[in-house]
């Protein structure tokens, strides 16, 4: 990861956790960041930040979530 600086207003700044999240959740609709990226971004787990995701109506299961959905189905299926 690398740190990004930008400038927001002083609401933003006490919002800080809602606001990175806003913008991982944003930056992976929009197809820039992989489930595991934008939840790395907020410090979070992948299946804990895929619940955030609905809170901005965003839809989770992109391709690496599938990929780990199908590698928790095998491994359960032993």
């Amino acid at each position: 990861m690398t740190t990004m600086t930008i400038q927001v207003p002083a609401a933003l700044e006490r919002e800080h956790d809602e606001t990175t999240r806003l913008i991982a959740a944003k930056l992976y609709e929009a197809g820039k960041l992989t489930l595991r990226q934008a939840a790395e971004m907020c410090q979070m787990k992948k299946w804990d930040f895929a619940e955030i995701l609905i809170n901005y109506g965003v839809h989770y299961l992109d391709q690496s979530a599938a990929e780990d959905l199908e590698m928790f189905r095998h491994a359960h299926a032993r």
